[in-house]
């Protein structure tokens, strides 16, 4: 009796070590299948998109640095894909106090980088053709925006293109990248060009750093000392309701806007 239980213990036990056994390797060579598993070139367009969506403020920035940073809200939302699967999101910044009047607005335009090139992803922005027909648009119901379509024919003359890359390990950003260095086009307040660096990081955070230059290469407009820092919207707008920073600034504040930041520019 004591050999026969003993003999069928150790054969449970020798199956069971066998289920076990396989459910580790086969667990295992699951998990290597995913690490292995490459990120596609669209993989990356993807998380980028999704990273730039979503309602972003300056607030820590206006607080901390309120002489060369203004507290902005930043708000992203797709709006339509393109025939080639391109993402096209629209984009406006406004001042935290009078989000229904944004003083920037732009399509941005997600794809992979072409093959040849050294990157990730391609973000480029357009300008919009009726921009007055976009304001607040992600505010809006789906079917009070204007559509697909329309979205499509409305994309205008092409600003800025930036090349983002993976970030390297020991980094807190995901995605990082820059226009080349000689930029874009931009006749804004004296400038001849423009130049943009853009990360995103870990955290939801979107750092941007737009600056004007003239032909002589002295910078007209956009901030001098970093780039501006847009954190996620906290769970309530209200946290900061009667934060000085949210009340109507005055004129001379205003003023300082055109050398810290850029209006309507082309």
């Amino acid at each position: 009796m004591g050999s026969g239980e003993e003999d069928t213990g150790g054969g449970g036990g020798a199956v069971r070590g066998a289920v076990l056994k396989a459910l580790v390797v086969g667990g295992g060579v699951l998990l290597l299948r995913r690490l292995r598993r490459s990120t596609t070139r669209w993989d990356h367009a993807r998380a980028v998109a999704d990273a730039l969506s979503g309602e972003k403020f300056s607030r820590e920035q206006a607080r901390k640095d309120p002489d060369n940073f203004f507290n902005l809200r930043m708000l992203t939302c797709p709006a339509t894909e393109t025939v080639d699967g391109s993402r096209v999101l629209y984009f406006e910044h406004a001042f935290w106090r009078s989000p229904e009047k944004p003083f920037r607005q732009r399509f941005y335009m997600v794809k992979p980088c072409p093959k040849e090139m050294k990157c990730d992803v391609e973000l480029s922005s357009y300008a919009i053709r009726d921009a007055e027909e976009y304001k607040n648009f992600c505010d809006r119901q789906k079917d009070q925006r204007p559509q697909p379509e329309e979205v499509i024919a409305d994309i205008a003359e092409h600003l800025t293109t930036i090349h983002l890359s993976r970030c390297g390990r020991g980094k807190r950003c995901l995605y990082e990248g820059s226009t080349p260095p000689e930029g874009f086009p931009n006749n804004w307040n004296g400038a001849s060009y423009c130049t943009s660096d853009l990360s995103i990081h870990k955290n939801g955070e979107v750092h941007i750093w737009d600056k004007g230059f003239d032909d002589e290469g002295n910078q007209v407009w956009g901030t001098k000392v970093g780039p501006y820092e847009f954190k996620p919207a906290p769970k309530s707008k209200y946290d900061d309701m009667f934060s000085p920073l949210n009340f109507s600034a005055p004129l001379s504040l205003e003023k300082k806007l055109d050398k810290a930041y850029v209006i309507d520019d082309q």
